[in-house]
Formats: structure tokens, sequence, C-alpha cells
């Protein structure tokens, strides 16, 4: 028979249970715990490997848990979207910078992180050497060149020569429709300037044809045949010995060899992109009508043929038909 104090022990209640189950209860619910994680857990998912594969086993996908501890698989086509959100045609905005003294195209796209034909063809440049300290340039806010829209041309066929689709052009320019205006300057996208076209605006287009010193520059000048009268001077000349090898500034296919009156002993040189140069008053002609020359192969030696006064080369560069300054061109 139990005393009156194990029996208070062993009826002893709380909140109506007794204490001996009120203890099974406890250790029961911390086996759960220990053994059932809360917050995360990785699900097995069994994959396929290419038979290129190395290595066995199973991928894991990670899963997370909301409040409710509802576990929600990582969404991967919501993060590609995202990416692509991203990647998609930007809205273009200009800021404006002023030049400073020491900077260039080349420093200025390196500090706004761009290409030198963005910033190029944004601000109408079209001689990166004559860019001048106080100059205030547009800059955008993205890669790009920029198209003037000519007569007769649809944004398709604009859109086709860029290789984009026509709808990155008339988001960035927010076009409301496809039609565009003859004149009209579009930003397009990604695009680059050619080769040569960028050359050219930085000057690197061809090289002296002739190590030596400037003796008459382009542009009116007083005739040395004549001092009383002002003539034009269509090219540059530059003074060096007789026999001192003559280059070809650029590669190119040789149009015409031969004798001239003004020019004495010539080579004229065909070139890409509209260019032509003429090379005069040579000793020797070490070419012939339709070589091709590389850029700095020699095509003459320096003479005093044809109207001159004295041991030099005459150098003229044409672009489309017309004479235009070499020294702006050369590097």
């Amino acid at each position: 028979m139990k005393t009156l104090y194990e029996k208070s022990i062993t009826e002893t209640t709380v909140l109506g249970i007794k204490s001996k189950n009120l203890f099974r209860l406890m250790a029961f619910l911390c086996l759960v715990f220990l053994l059932s994680p809360i917050q995360y857990q990785k699900q097995q998912i069994p994959e396929t490997i290419d038979e290129h594969g190395i290595g066995g086993g199973v991928l894991f996908e990670e899963i997370t848990a909301d409040a409710n501890n509802t576990e929600i698989p990582l969404d991967t086509d919501a993060q590609t979207e995202f990416a692509d959100t991203l990647s998609k045609t930007r809205t273009l905005l200009y800021d404006s910078y002023t030049v400073k003294s020491g900077e260039n195209i080349s420093t200025l796209a390196v500090n706004f992180g761009l290409n030198q034909d963005t910033i190029i063809t944004v601000n109408k440049v079209t001689n990166s050497r004559l860019l001048q300290v106080g100059k205030v340039l547009k800059i955008p806010n993205q890669d790009g060149i920029i198209h003037t829209v000519r007569n007769g041309e649809t944004l398709s066929a604009v859109a086709e020569k860029y290789k984009l689709e026509p709808e990155a052009i008339q988001a960035v320019n927010e076009l409301f429709s496809e039609r565009i205006v003859t004149g009209t300057d579009l930003f397009i996208p990604g695009a680059r300037l050619d080769y040569a076209r960028l050359q050219e605006i930085n000057g690197d287009l061809f090289i002296w044809p002739l190590q030596g010193a400037l003796t008459s520059y382009y542009g009116y000048r007083r005739d040395p045949f004549n001092p009383s009268r002002r003539q034009f001077h269509d090219g540059i000349d530059i003074s060096g010995r007789v026999g001192t090898p003559v280059r070809a500034a650029m590669a190119g296919r040789v149009g015409w060899v031969g004798w001239d009156n003004v020019f004495g002993n010539y080579v004229i040189i065909n070139h890409h992109s509209g260019y032509r140069t003429l090379y005069g008053h040579l000793s020797v002609i070490r070419t012939r009508t339709g070589a091709y020359v590389a850029q700095n192969e020699r095509i003459g030696d320096v003479g005093n043929t044809g109207l001159s006064t004295g041991p030099h080369l005459h150098f003229t560069v044409f672009k489309n038909g017309a004479t235009v300054n070499p020294l702006i061109l050369m590097r």
C-alpha cells in the first residue's frame, strides 16, 4: 500500500497531465526536433550524366523555406529572365563633359568606359587631332555610333546593315513607329566604325613616304618660280637626297607610272575608301602599273625631275578625286 508521499509524487499533474506521462512526452518531442531539419534541406534529384562526364552520384537542388516552413525551389527561369532584362537595350541618355588640357579621344574613351567610335560619332568629330580644350562633348550611357538616315532608307535596311533587330533601334531612339525621316540621326547601339574610317579620323591612315624636312605645306603659298604670284599647293614637299628610297604610304594597287612636265617621274597608287596618292619628282621608278604594293614598300627614289627647285618628294593625297591635306592623315 503506497504511502501518502509516494501517492502524491506519482499522481502529481501539470495542466492535467501526470508527471510520468509529461516526461515521456518531452522526450518524444526532443527526438522529433533532432531528427527534423527546420530551415533548410537538400533534395536529391537523380540526373542522367552525359557519357563524357566524370564522377558519379546525384546532383542536388537547393530548397529554401518561407516563413511557414513551406519548401520553395529556386526559380532558375526567373533568374534567366532577370539576366535577359539587364542585357536588353537601354534607353539612351547623355551627359556633358568639358575637355581639359592633355585629354584626347583615346583617354576620354578609357575614362568613360566607351569605345572611341562612340565619342567620335556622337560629337561628329572628323579629326580627333583637332579636339580643343574647352570643347563640350556629349557622353552617352552606352556604346554605339550615329547613323544619318539617307534618302529612301528604311529602318529595316538600317537594322540589317548593322546586324540588329529593328526593335532594338526603335527602343534606344524611342521611335514610336518604323517610319524614319531622311537626315535623322539614329543611335545604333553596339555598332562600330569601320577600321579605315577610324584610322582616317585619328590621323593614322598613312605613313610618311619619306623621312625628311617639310619644305612646303598644303595650301596657298608663294610660287617658287614667280614670287609675285600666289598659288595653291595641292600636296606637301619633303626634302631628301637623290636616291633615297620613297615608300608607299598605304597599301594599294599602282594606277599609273610615267612622266609629267610638272611632276617629272611620278607614281600614282589607288587605295581603299576612295583614296589615291601621288609621288612626284622621282629619279627612278621602281614599280609598274597594275602592281600591288604593300605599305612601306619601296616604289621609287627621291629625285629632282620635272618642275623642281631641288631634290625632294612631292606627295599628294586625293579623297574621292579631291585633294586633302596629307598631314591630317599621316601618323
